[in-house]
């Protein structure tokens, strides 16, 4: 299960932004999840309970938003929605497409005391 491991990360940095912005206390943690990222919303939501317990985010509450998958197809020179890693393009079929969205996994907002 990696979502334990991103989850150590994630704690982990926000316990290096309390040490810069001296909060104490993390009430809301906001996280954008790529739909291609092949990270579970249910396991990631598990694991930051347990990852987070005796630290400044325990009990905080986890939203997670997902980002869907996008692509550059370099054939049709537009944006395409991809729904699937290494997809081909939906506009003209081939697959010169590079994804541009949808594997990121990124804390995009804090709440925090």
């Amino acid at each position: 299960m990696h979502e334990m491991a991103l989850c150590e990360g994630v704690v982990g940095l926000i316990e290096d932004e309390a040490a810069r912005q001296a909060f104490r206390r993390v009430r809301t943690v906001v996280l954008e999840i790529g739909v291609l990222g092949h990270v579970a919303p249910e396991a990631m939501e598990f694991c930051f309970e347990a990852v987070s317990r005796g630290t400044l985010a325990e009990g905080a509450k986890l939203v997670i938003e997902r980002v869907p998958g996008a692509g550059w197809c370099l054939d049709c020179e537009k944006t395409v929605p991809l729904a699937e890693r290494f997809g081909a393009c939906p506009e003209c079929g081939r697959h010169h497409v590079q994804m541009t969205a949808g594997d990121e996994l990124r804390v995009r907002e804090l709440e925090v005391e």
